[in-house]
């Protein structure tokens, strides 16, 4: 079975993921590219928190909870990110000195400590205490991922998810940390992020969705996308080595790729919220931001070697306009399965054997939400047809077969 259907409809059930997971997961916040000198800073809305990443004065990264520890207020406006496609993101904020609040004028450093309190000489005793909350932050292959729980205890930060260490290994090749990013589009999809998660991590979709991602990988639409060997990469048609709609492009191929990697596709899920589309001379970056049960903000960043970039006639539009049509094709089919999911005749759906990577979603919020693992003798197939009149047994019996338990 799929997770029910308050897992992707019922504001609830969105506010504790905000807490078990979103709050207190390694999340992707973005690629560390984008600040690349001290006092350069970022704002960031996770789920409602609102987070600050700066580069301080040493050249490290670090994240804080965007409030003055006097009154609360944010240290920094948020602005809303626009959907739609850009060139390289644009530029972020740049903090001269630190950060200083708009209410009292309470600064702290960059490193998040207090540096002054007006007309309070007596707090310089405690600018320890009354530094700024932490985030965890840690980097991986070229992006920041964020906790939200280390303010609680500032003295560690919880390890990284051995996921993300088995897909460094896979995608060694592709010299992710690298890459640089040449194009942007944001996304905001009527779709709760697992239905965009479940859906990315599977290709029984393919073939009624993707006519033209399938042709350029057979693969996709044959035996309903089943037996796809992610480790070793998804053969392309012979002749393409890339996502164009030709399969083709004149940009040279990653410099780290083995001559046998360059026409083949692989993708990671790296939960809960980066999803990675790997060819041999880009990757989509998908970062997935939860906004509400039923909506998502998608950010898909197009990274290219720095070399190709610099080439006087780099244009990555071939490759941004064959992932605009997939990934609208996508998100209209994710918005259709949510708005089925509203109606009240949905309870739960059901996993085919080949979505069996698509069943990862659920195992993941399972194991922090143990209420939401099936019960013991909870039906795990669909529910078998009546014959109709004079139909024969053999007919229903095919018609019944039964799904792999989950």
């Amino acid at each position: 079975m799929s997770l029910p259907r308050a897992a992707y409809v019922d504001p609830a059930h969105h506010a504790r993921e905000r807490e078990l997971i979103l709050w207190s997961e390694w999340i992707c916040g973005g690629r560390v590219e984008r600040l690349p000198r001290a006092g350069d800073h970022l704002v960031l809305d996770i789920a409602g928190e609102s987070v600050v990443v700066v580069r301080d004065r040493e050249g490290a990264l670090r994240a804080h909870y965007n409030l003055c520890r006097h009154r609360g207020s944010r240290l920094v406006p948020e602005a809303e990110p626009e959907c739609g496609r850009s060139g390289p993101p644009g530029p972020v904020g740049h903090l001269t000195s630190g950060f200083r609040c708009p209410y009292h004028a309470w600064t702290y450093g960059l490193d998040g400590r207090l540096r002054a309190a007006p007309f309070l000489p007596e707090l310089a005793a405690h600018r320890e205490r009354l530094s700024l909350h932490p985030v965890g932050l840690c980097q991986w292959e070229g992006w920041f991922l964020l906790h939200l729980s280390p303010w609680t205890d500032p003295t560690g930060m919880p390890p990284r998810p051995a996921t993300f260490a088995a897909a460094a290994q896979r995608l060694a090749g592709y010299g992710l940390a690298d890459l640089r990013t040449a194009a942007r589009i944001v996304y905001d999809v009527a779709a709760d992020w697992k239905v965009v998660v479940e859906n990315y991590n599977e290709c029984y979709h393919c073939g009624p969705v993707h006519p033209e991602l399938c042709r350029i990988v057979p693969a996709f639409r044959t035996g309903g996308g089943a037996d796809l060997d992610w480790d070793d990469g998804i053969p392309q048609r012979t002749g393409t080595t890339t996502f164009t709609l030709s399969g083709t492009t004149t940009r040279r191929p990653l410099p780290g790729l083995a001559a046998d990697q360059r026409d083949r596709h692989r993708g990671e899920l790296l939960l809960p919220n980066l999803m990675l589309s790997c060819s041999s001379d880009h990757v989509a970056a998908f970062t997935l931001w939860p906004q509400a049960a039923g909506r998502t903000r998608i950010v898909c960043d197009f990274l290219f070697h720095p070399d190709e970039i610099a080439q006087p006639d780099f244009d990555p539009d071939d490759a941004v306009q064959f992932w605009d049509l997939v990934n609208r094709q996508d998100w209209v089919i994710c918005e259709a399965v949510q708005r089925g999911m509203g109606s009240r005749a949905f309870r739960h759906g059901f996993m085919a054997p080949m979505e069996d990577l698509s069943a990862d979603v659920r195992r993941y919020l399972a194991d922090r939400m143990p209420d939401l693992a099936p019960a013991a003798g909870a039906p795990t197939r669909p529910p078998a047809p009546t014959a109709a009149p004079g139909a024969s047994s053999a007919a229903t019996a095919g018609a019944s077969a039964p799904i792999r338990p989950r």
